[in-house]
This record gives structure tokens, sequence and C-alpha cells, in this order.
């Protein structure tokens, strides 16, 4: 696997926290002090390397990877292509350049590790948020300025989201903003980017305080038995989330407009409505003030259902692309793979959440003194609770990639015959190779992949192709 570039910050930070150590006083309070300088010396060392993106953005925004990634072929090249669906594939994967497949197969692999370290400093926050003395005086202060156990739930939550946010942001910048820029797949200024995070962390605070006080009401009254009512909690939450999600919170980071009258949207929403989509309208979003990247959606529960294309689909597609990917994300919502998911997801959490349960149990009989928590339903337990859950799903994440997976597929199947579009759909992937590796290992595949891989999708679109439309 090739090191992500966090790698190359390792040693330097490591050696910065050795010399911050040898320069403070050796009491052991003080190292809660020399982790502060440490993360606040990475976060203004992350920010001085973005800081020059600010310049090159414009420059990023007008980048169209799809212009130097892959070989631009026309009607001809696709009129010629082999019946055999194996060579078929072959020769479309042949076009993707081979820098731009070594930059996809990095910046994906590097999505991997992050996936781990994210792990460990989420368990390493957790750690302070137990541990530090200050942590605790912070704890004691949200819960002593009121006697209802409700209000002290919430005002710890809401001090967790934020102190979690603050310890986190350094691996935040990195991997949201700099990281993005130097694969050409961002658009935005520091200062935009920035701005969008803060409407986040306020999001997170709001809702991730009033669903952390919702699952300790429930710990308090079934201490025992809590994890099956704190799941039931946790999947309201997620139902209604989204539901309004695409009418509340997604306006609040673009624009929605209807598509422009023309036959292509016409098409679109004949296929919708024909296919039980509940819609009479598209709309279009400005992703590329975000991303250079193609995406669409068609989502939404209980009315609230939308087809949405983002304007780099529309920019860079010609129209039996973009019938592909409508089609596609048009059988995600006919197969009813929205609520299959949430049913998918609420069996996963509920696992989990016995499982921290009895972790959490034995852990505080043992730890639970030093840290000056005595019980699960004291509010001071959250950040145990979120640790232990978070392992959980770490591990369980190839089962919930694979779930994931098997609806791609699924809607894949539904689009190519929906849509009747396979070379339509094999350009599009050939798009998505920016920032998905495009032929990745049978366990690999397994392991990390939300959706089939490349070489999977197109040769499935070509066994299509050479069994239900004729030879030219």
């Amino acid at each position: 696997m090739r090191a992500c570039h966090s790698h190359r910050l390792a040693r330097p930070f490591a050696l910065l926290v050795e010399r911050a150590g040898a320069v403070m006083a050796p009491e052991a309070g003080h190292a809660v002090w020399r982790a502060w300088f440490a993360l606040a010396f990475l976060c203004a060392a992350l920010l001085t390397v973005a800081l020059p993106q600010r310049a090159s953005a414009q420059e990023s925004a007008a980048r169209a990877p799809s212009a130097s990634d892959v070989r631009a072929e026309g009607d001809a090249w696709r009129a010629a292509l082999p019946r055999d669906p194996a060579a078929a594939t072959q020769a479309y994967l042949d076009r993707i350049e081979p820098e731009a497949g070594a930059r996809s197969d990095a910046y994906f692999e590097g999505g991997q590790w992050l996936q781990l370290w994210n792990l460990l400093l989420g368990l390493a926050i957790a750690w302070v948020l137990l541990q530090a003395r200050w942590a605790q005086a912070l704890r004691r202060r949200c819960t002593a300025w009121t006697t209802r156990p409700f209000l002290q739930a919430l005002s710890y939550g809401a001090l967790y989201v934020a102190a979690g946010w603050l310890l986190g942001l350094p691996l935040t910048v990195y991997q949201g903003f700099v990281r993005e820029h130097q694969y050409g797949m961002a658009t935005q200024t520091l200062a935009a980017w920035f701005g969008e995070q803060l409407i986040g962390l306020a999001l997170s605070v709001v809702l991730g305080a009033l669903l952390i006080a919702a699952v300790y009401a429930v710990i308090r009254r079934a201490p025992q038995r809590w994890w099956i009512g704190g799941a039931a909690v946790v999947m309201a939450f997620t139902v209604v989330g989204v539901a309004l999600a695409p009418v509340y919170i997604e306006p609040l980071f673009n624009t929605y407009k209807p598509l422009a009258d023309t036959p292509l949207k016409r098409k679109i929403v004949a296929m919708a409505q024909a296919n039980g989509v509940p819609v009479a309208n598209v709309y279009e979003f400005d992703a590329s003030r975000q991303t250079t990247r193609v995406s669409a959606n068609v989502s939404g529960l209980f009315g609230t259902a939308a087809v949405r294309l983002n304007d780099n689909l529309l920019r860079r597609s010609s129209e039996p692309e973009i019938l592909a990917v409508v089609g596609h994300e048009i059988g995600h919502y006919a197969m009813n793979h929205i609520p299959k998911s949430l049913l998918q997801i609420g069996l996963v959490i509920l696992v989990g959440f016995g499982f921290t349960a009895a972790a959490v149990k034995g852990l505080l009989a043992r730890f639970g003194a030093r840290w000056g928590v005595g019980a699960v339903q004291e509010p001071g337990s959250l950040p145990l609770l979120a640790a232990v859950l978070s392992v959980y799903l770490y591990f369980a994440t190839p089962l919930l990639n694979t779930m994931t997976r098997t609806m791609e597929l699924e809607a894949d199947l539904y689009g190519l015959n929906l849509a009747r579009e396979p070379d339509g759909e094999a350009e599009v992937l050939l798009k998505l190779v920016q920032y998905r590796k495009a032929d990745p290992g049978a366990l690999e595949e397994a392991l990390f992949f939300t959706h089939p891989g490349t070489r999977r999708r197109i040769e499935n679109a070509m066994r299509w192709k050479a069994q239900m439309l004729p030879a030219p």
C-alpha cells in the first residue's frame, strides 16, 4: 500500500512532541499541555501549507480532470468496440492515463489509511476527555449548573461535540482541505471551506447534543438494557435526518435551482415518474464551488424525494452519461434502497450498542474511579461510549461496505435497463476514477469499497450491451 501524505508529517511531528516535552515541566499534569501544544503547532503547520492554495483555487476550479486523466474517444471508437465484454472493458480501462491511474490509486489507498488515523485520533481524544484534569473539571461544571439530568446530558453533549471537533481540527484540515487540493479535487478557498466547517459544527453541536441527551434519557430509564432503546433513538434521529436534510440542511451548503426546461429535463422527469419517483422537477446544485467531482442523487423520505444533479456532471458529461447516472439513482429509489439500508444499519447499530453496553460496564468497573465516572448513566461516560462504539464500527466497516456495494450493483443493473446507455455508463465511470481506484483486487474491494470496482461495473455494462443491444 502506498503511504498517504500524512506519513510525511509523522516524523517531524513526533520530534516536535519530544522536544516540547523536554522543555516543559515533568509533572504528569503537563502532559495535557504538551498534547495541546503539539496539536496547535500541527494545526498551524497545516494552515501554513493550506494558505497558498487560496491563490490557486480558481485554477483548481477550472481544471477538468477527465480531459487530462482519460483519453477522449468519439462515437466511432465506441461503435468499433469488440462485443466481448472483457475485451471492451479493457479497451475502456486502457484509456486511463498511467499517471492518472497512479494518482487515483494513491488517493484511494491513502483514504484507507485515513480511516485508521481517524479512529486512533478519536480514541486519543476520548482518552484526553476522560483522563485530563481540565476535561474532568469542565465535565463537573456542565453537570453542576442544573439538577435536571436531561439538561446535564444536553450541556455535556454539546461540550463533547465541540471539544472533539477542536481537538480533531488538525487532521480535519489536512484531510478535508489540504489533501483535496493536492489531488486537484477541491475548488474552495480556505476561508470558504472553514466557513462551511463552522456551519457543520453548529449543526453538530445542536443536533448531536439533542441525540446524546435522548440516549442518556433511555440509559437512565433502563440502565441494564438501554442499548435496545438507545439504538432505536439513534435510528429515529437518522430517519428524520434523511427526510429533512434535503430540504433544510443541504441548502445551507449549496444553491439548488430547477434545471432549465430542455428535452433532457423532460426525459429525466419521465424516467422518474415512470419508475415511482414522485417528482415534477429536476434540480441542479452548484457543487463546483466545493469540488470537481461529478455526482447526482435521488433521495428523501415522506414526500421530500427529488432528483438532484450537480453542475459538474451537467457541464462535463454527455446526455447518455447523464441519463445513465440518473437511471442508476432512480434505481436506488425504485428498489427502496433507502428504507432497506436504514433497516440494515439499524441492525448493525443494535448489535453495536449491545457490544458497547457490555464493554463499557467492564471498563467502568475497572477504571471508572480514575476517570471520575461511577456509572454509564452519568454524562461523563460519553467519551467512553463513543470510543467503544467507534472501535466496533471500524471493524464493522467491511460489512457496511458490502451492504452498500450490493445495493450499488443492483442500482447499476436497474439503471442499465432503464436508461439503456451502457456506453454512457462506462464513460461516466471513467470520470469517477478521479477518486476511486479503478482495478482493485477482490479482497481490497470486499474490505474497503462502498461501490463495485470500476472494472467490474464497466464489464457489467458491456455484458448488458452485448446481450441486449443489436450489433452495429
